[in-house]
């Protein structure tokens, strides 16, 4: 395992119907039927409104070279295939329009440095799905070292979170006659060796969390019944998740178990002669554990001795120390005022930092040695632009990819080694012209007094009128962050058509570290909110754009911020995309992986919790009084992480209001909304389609 990514949570799914709603439930909401996903009623509704916003959008001028364009785009072959190695070759899932599920490869890396590689077909999930009458969609492989040749794949039905997983052999490129197969459920299987493997899935009652994930996990043998695989751990109801993984490094070969308690907290335990010890450390810490190296990324102060430690460290310590009693850490990171950690990366010697300074990416290398640890610039990581680093094979060598890219200029990816200038390995063609285009980074005052950061694209000498069309994107929420990045849907989409693109950095997201993301948890999520319209706010004072020009587009959290920015703050917008969004706050714990998100949200089901949640649940809030900007919403039948009854409901609630409403739910695809490119190019161009005709009228 790598650094700070013990106990990390994968998207996984739960039942498809939402837990029975209490009478009161009932009473209060006459649209509870719409959450039953796959009922007759609810997709009659469903195929209704499709059909009229394919009416309304898809027969407009433009709409279908759009889709074309962007399908295109999404199929094309001068994408760059992103490559991870296994032993001796790099592996790579690819879709275009010849494989729209996609296929499975392999080249050397002698061919991955030419401009068209050689590539090994190891899988067809167009023919697979076709041979077993299932839209299959890939979820990924894990491969048993050091041989690499036998594979555990997951792969879902039409891009649910919910998996199945089975065995494949890499040699003679099938699944295993009577390998291991589990079956569909949220979950996953990990190897311990050839014969055994840690499984945490769906037992049957009582072996799911509230949350919808695995309660235990078991190790299972080769030839048994999955059922009776023995039980290594069980956590409690209330828990997240549960799971545990073999880390396989050769000299520090090891077994985990974590427990994710909430959303944000997790222990892990060492497993060591059949017994569990867990590790000494803040349940809040993201925990690492590479080599002889113990490392945690703080959420919270810690003081385990005589020094305290602030949010936002990360320490390391060899864990062998740390378990005779150790604990003087070393202090990798320390966070300032402007600087936050984004990521860490292990080589075989060095440890690749990458810094946020004002959302900007600075990159480091430390090496350990007798005196502490050195750092240094990661040598060829350019001065600007979003640059990402990560191992080529840290067990073997010190080299790195590195990807450098802004909102103008085509990825490029770099193939490094830690102490020599990188070399390009490949880059993106333009997929849409950027002449004339410039980025420019703004601060925002929020209502608080904090200071906001966003970036704009918009063209040079924009004139001031507050006539342009612009699109404000924006999260806010689970320390994610949001930084410069070549999206060319959205430049074909917006950019090239004389759109303003905007991208705020609010409060909730991970931009300046955990005190950033903090302080909009819970009781405080209304920061978010205040900084997304005092970004609003800013544009519209600087006359870049007006309310009647300017649209918002969020997804999943970032439904809720657009959801409630259009609830809190009708008089700033002229048109709104929401897409799989959380808008019924009053039930989205009950609601498929809801309730693992009560650490971000809180608790409705507590009066005291739900006094603040009230406030900004769109569904409760929405008001036929008010005058409201035209909306559109999209959400996917599959998606079993946000229920798209969040989205179903809060349009019939909105249209018997007498709203301007749109909706449109794909049957397909699940939380990303698209299950292949095809569906992904649809959707993008329903949503730009829509905000054009909203925001470029009279233009």
């Amino acid at each position: 395992m790598a650094w700070l990514t013990a106990g990390t949570l994968v998207a996984a799914p739960a039942a498809l119907l939402a837990q029975t709603p209490t009478m009161t439930e009932s009473r209060d909401d006459p649209y509870l039927w719409l959450e039953d996903v796959e009922g007759d009623e609810a997709l009659d509704w469903v195929r209704a409104r499709n059909a009229e916003s394919e009416a309304a959008i898809a027969s407009a001028p433009g709409f279908q070279q759009l889709r074309s364009d962007l399908l295109a785009i999404l199929d094309s072959d001068a994408r760059i295939p992103f490559v991870s190695k296994m032993g001796g070759y790099y592996y790579n899932f690819w879709q275009d329009q010849q494989n729209p599920q996609g296929i499975w490869r392999r080249t050397t890396a002698e061919e991955y440095r030419k401009d068209e590689p050689r590539w090994e077909v190891l899988l067809d999930l167009d023919a697979l799905g076709k041979a077993e009458g299932v839209n299959w969609v890939w979820k990924g492989a894990d491969c048993l070292r050091p041989e690499y040749r036998r594979c555990l794949l997951a792969l879902s039905r039409g891009g649910a979170d919910a998996t199945v997983t089975r065995e494949f052999d890499l040699v003679d490129k099938a699944f295993v006659e009577g390998g291991f197969e589990r079956p569909e459920a949220k979950g996953s299987l990990g190897w311990i060796d050839r014969d055994t493997v840690y499984v945490a899935t769906d037992f049957g009652p009582g072996s799911m969390t509230d949350s919808g994930y695995p309660r235990t996990v078991r190790i299972w043998k080769r030839g048994t019944p999955m059922d009776e695989a023995r039980l290594l751990y069980e956590g409690h109801a209330s828990d997240i998740s549960i799971g545990a993984y073999h880390d396989h490094t050769p000299g520090f070969e090891r077994d985990w178990v974590y427990r994710a308690t909430t959303f944000y907290s997790n222990e892990l335990y060492l497993v060591r002669d059949g017994k569990l010890t867990k590790l000494d450390v803040p349940d809040s810490a993201e925990k690492g554990a590479y080599r002889e190296w113990l490392s945690l990324q703080l959420r919270e102060p810690w003081k385990p001795g005589d020094r305290e430690y602030p949010a936002g460290s990360l320490l390391a310590i060899r864990l062998d120390a740390f378990l005779a009693g150790d604990r003087d850490f070393d202090v990798l990171f320390e966070p300032t005022p402007t600087t936050s950690l984004a990521g860490a990366a292990e080589t075989r010697d060095y440890v690749i930092l990458n810094v946020l300074d004002d959302v900007k990416n600075r990159l480091y290398v430390l090496r350990p040695g007798p005196d502490g640890w050195s750092r240094e610039p990661l040598k060829g990581a350019p001065e600007f632009g979003s640059v990402n680093a990560w191992a080529v094979d840290p067990e073997e060598s010190n080299d790195f990819f590195m990807t450098v890219t802004d909102f103008l200029t085509p990825t490029a990816l770099y193939l490094g080694t830690v102490g020599q200038t990188p070399e390009k390995l490949k880059q993106l063609p333009a997929f849409f012209p950027a002449e004339g285009l410039e980025i420019s980074q703004h601060f925002a005052t929020s209502r608080d007094g904090t200071r906001v950061p966003y970036f704009m694209v918009a063209p040079k000498g924009l004139k001031p009128d507050g006539d342009n069309p612009t699109l404000l994107y924006g999260y806010g929420g689970f320390e994610v962050s949001l930084t410069p990045g070549y999206s060319a849907v959205v430049g074909r989409a917006w950019l090239s058509e004389g759109g303003v693109y905007v991208v705020a950095n609010i409060r909730g997201g991970g931009e300046y570290g955990p005190d950033w993301h903090q302080a909009a948890l819970k009781a405080n999520r209304n920061k978010a909110y205040e900084d997304f319209a005092a970004v609003a706010e800013d544009l519209i004072a600087r006359k870049v754009t007006s309310p009647r020009r300017l649209g918002i587009r969020g997804g999943s959290n970032g439904g809720l911020l657009v959801g409630n920015m259009m609830v809190m703050y009708p008089q700033l917008f002229g048109a709104v995309v929401c897409q799989v969004p959380l808008l019924d706050m009053k039930r989205y714990h009950r609601l498929l992986a809801g309730a693992s998100w009560m650490a971000e949200y809180g608790d409705p089901d507590k009066p005291e919790e739900w006094a603040f949640l009230r406030k900004y649940s769109p569904y409760q809030n929405v008001s036929a009084q008010v005058d409201y900007p035209p909306v559109l919403f999209t959400t996917s039948t599959r998606d079993d992480r946000v229920h798209p009854g969040h989205a179903r409901k809060m349009t019939a609630r909105m249209m018997e209001q007498g709203h301007d409403v749109t909706y449109y739910e794909n049957i397909e695809g699940g939380h990303g909304g698209a299950a292949n490119n095809a569906q992904s190019a649809h959707m993008n161009a329903l949503a730009y389609t829509f905000l054009k005709q909203r925001l470029f009228e009279g233009k």
